[in-house]
């Protein structure tokens, strides 16, 4: 397996072996002894989603007792995923990242608490999963715009409009959302 830092702390990619020969592939995607992620908790939920190419969700986060690490994949398809550090005091808050997930390159992305999070859909059909450290509670959900201007994040461009939910297009900007 190899892991990768990337320029915010915390944040981490996640390539794990994959064997492939005449029948397909084998891979694991989780092991407890054998990944090693910082701030990680004990997984308590797996939720997964399935999009067509278009589709954006987020940014999302969970405030306070309730927030939640996550290490998303994706099954099926392709998304461009991305990460806003929202932890108060971080020297890189309010910084993004992004990387492109497959069904075929296998990547992870280890998302600690204190992060907004969201991605876009490259490809119909795509199935998007996640492992979450925390249970979600609706009370204490939160929400980014995406295409806040003072974030910078390139999104990829498409051939076709993305496609956001009417509560994701009401989402406040970096310098309104209430942490």
């Amino acid at each position: 397996m190899t892991t990768t830092t990337t320029d915010i702390e915390g944040l981490l990619l996640i390539e794990p072996p994959v064997f492939r020969d005449e029948r397909g592939y084998f891979c694991e995607t989780w092991q407890s002894e054998r990944y090693d992620l910082p701030g990680a908790h004990q997984f308590v939920q797996d939720n997964e989603a399935k999009s067509s190419k278009g589709v954006l969700r987020g940014l999302h986060f969970q405030r306070g007792q309730h927030a939640q690490g996550k290490l998303v994949r994706v099954v099926q398809g392709a998304v461009y995923d991305v990460a806003v550090d929202l932890r108060k005091g971080s020297k890189t808050f309010g910084k993004s990242f992004g990387v492109t997930l497959t069904g075929d390159n296998k990547k992870q992305f280890w998302i600690p608490r204190g992060f907004a999070h969201g991605y876009l859909v490259l490809e119909d059909d795509t199935i998007f999963s996640y492992k979450c450290d925390n249970f979600y509670e609706k009370s204490a959900e939160g929400g980014l715009a995406y295409n806040d201007p003072d974030l910078g994040i390139a999104w990829p461009g498409l051939d076709l409009p993305y496609l956001v939910s009417e509560k994701d297009r009401l989402l406040p900007s970096l310098a309104n959302i209430e942490l």
